[in-house]
């Protein structure tokens, strides 16, 4: 799942078009899934209801999963099967071996699909930590042993390429905590990824050690607590959680809040209490707001407004640049090379990124020794064919996007999306014409009605004009047979939108709407 930029009005999130999955069902043996973050899993309800099928995963993943089918009434009908590392499944004619891996969320797992023309290995999103938080590293030997059986085609996460280096652990981000609570005499407000079970555990244990209490605010977060907890992947030291009406009672210093919002999005938690509508928690000086996460790419001027505005406060804000409070969990140049190098595969597809990340990481792979001809840097919906010896791009199928908007799915298209546009920066005009339907005169003035252009208190003289311009248009459309009605609406439109662009320098929609009384 993917969610929309800000030129697509109203839009909830864009998931794929499963055209070719639809035409192929009876080929399909099993939806498998890396991990539970929500550009992995957001759309696997969406996409049951056009193509159910079984869904293999670890238990964490499959506990966010269940959340998501519930919502909307498909657990029942759904075969959701949990796999643990180490393990593997069997679907048609490939083997498929879930190998443990690092990342920002508990029970990430990597794949290998066992052919019979060979096997692929395909990472997931991974990073290299040989200090986790649960003490689960990266099973870096199996993945050495599938590289000493032979590995046909590595796919690979190269959401990092671009970094040198190594990211720093998990772990970094646990001492940030400590100093950063210790010797604190506000009130603590954490924010980061709901997600990010490790990093929430090391809030809690940075409270506990310093005899705090912990409250929780944000549904995603209430929901990924309880999940952790329920399947213990997350350890609450005894007597720190409160709810979020009762930890008020207690003094600032003894206060610590996790909360929802590290994007600035527009409902969250942390968003909410920045301007003043959180029902539970007002913010203001002799607080501390720690923004634990990194901006997603394209949400910097939302984080931006939300900081200015606890700034504005009075709030202490501590957020990335200040200290190490966040950690990427995918693998920079260095690991994408020990991965390289242990699995040693035939072929390599770089997943995962934009396309100047793929390929710097197509020059990566052949800066640790494989053939350029031996990389196929792929589009969505790219068909690569592989066998034991070779691999091309051959075709493509459909693959494009499909916007959800409310419930509807796939209904809102291109000119939809371009009327969204034009309406947002331009707003609109409405040109009513009451017209008799025994000889087609205007039985009055046309109505003028504006949205989102201009305000009409204010605009008598432009209204007055804008009249007269559609009051004459529509007198220029011969009455011979009474008028068409959609000569005279395109006649209407011409004239009002030559107007108001020759005088305004802007191009409303302009909608004649044509009443026969």
């Amino acid at each position: 799942m993917a969610f929309p930029g800000d030129d697509m009005y109203g839009i909830d999130c864009i998931i794929p078009d499963v055209t070719y999955l639809i035409k192929n069902h009876t080929r399909i043996r099993g939806l498998f899934i890396t991990h539970g973050h929500e550009d992995h899993i957001g759309a696997i309800p969406y996409i049951l209801k056009q193509l159910n099928m079984p869904i293999y995963c670890t238990r964490f993943t499959a506990g966010l999963i269940k959340l998501k089918l519930e919502e909307h009434g498909l657990l029942k009908s759904t075969k959701l099967i949990t796999v643990d590392a180490g393990k593997s499944v069997r679907a048609g004619k490939f083997t498929v071996e879930f190998i443990h891996v690092n990342h920002s969320i508990a029970d990430s797992v990597a794949f290998a699909i066992h052919t019979r023309m060979g096997t692929v290995v395909h990472t997931g999103d991974f990073k290299i930590d040989s200090t986790p938080i649960d003490g689960e590293v990266i099973d870096l030997a199996r993945l050495g042993e599938l590289g000493k059986e032979g590995v046909l085609a590595l796919c690979a996460d190269s959401t990092n390429v671009e970094r040198p280096g190594v990211p720093p652990s998990e772990k970094t981000v646990g001492a940030t905590f400590q100093r950063q609570f210790q010797n604190c005499e506000e009130r603590i407000i954490v924010t980061t990824f709901a997600s990010n079970v490790h990093r929430i555990q090391q809030v809690l244990d940075a409270a506990a050690a310093c005899g705090r209490k912990v409250a929780v605010t944000g549904r995603s977060m209430e929901n990924i607590m309880k999940v952790s907890t329920d399947l213990g992947y997350m350890k609450v030291p005894k007597n720190t959680l409160m709810d979020i009406n009762k930890i008020k009672s207690l003094p600032k210093n003894k206060q610590v809040i996790v909360t929802t919002g590290s994007q600035g999005e527009e409902m969250s938690a942390l968003y909410r209490m920045a301007f003043s509508t959180h029902k539970q928690v007002e913010l203001g000086p002799g607080d501390k707001v720690i923004i634990s996460a990194s901006a997603i790419p394209g949400n910097e001027v939302t984080i931006s407004r939300v900081i200015n505005e606890l700034f504005r406060k009075g709030v202490k804000v501590v957020y990335d640049r200040a200290d190490i409070l966040h950690v990427s969990g995918h693998a920079c140049q260095e690991e994408l090379k020990i991965i390289h190098a242990l699995t040693k595969p035939r072929f390599f597809i770089p997943l995962h990124g934009e396309q100047r990340m793929l390929q710097i990481h197509c020059q990566l792979a052949q800066d640790v020794g494989m053939e350029r001809n031996h990389v196929a840097i792929a589009d969505n919906g790219s068909v690569i064919e592989i066998t034991g010896k070779t691999m091309k791009i051959g075709g493509t199928v459909p693959a494009g996007e499909v916007l959800v908007d409310g419930s509807g799915v796939g209904d809102v298209g291109a000119v939809v999306m371009r009327d969204r546009k034009r309406l947002a920066e331009d707003g609109m005009v409405v040109v009513v014409l009451p017209i008799s339907s025994h000889d087609g005169a205007l039985l009055s003035p046309p109505e003028i009605v504006t949205r989102g252009f201009i305000y009409v208190k204010e605009s008598g003289d432009l209204m007055k004009e804008l009249q007269n311009v559609a009051l004459d248009a529509a007198n220029s459309v011969s009455r011979k047979r009474g008028r068409d009605d959609g000569e005279l609406r395109g006649a209407v439109k011409s004239a009002v939108s030559s107007y108001l662009f020759k005088n305004t320098r802007r191009s409303p929609m302009v909608i004649p709407v044509v009443t026969r009384l």
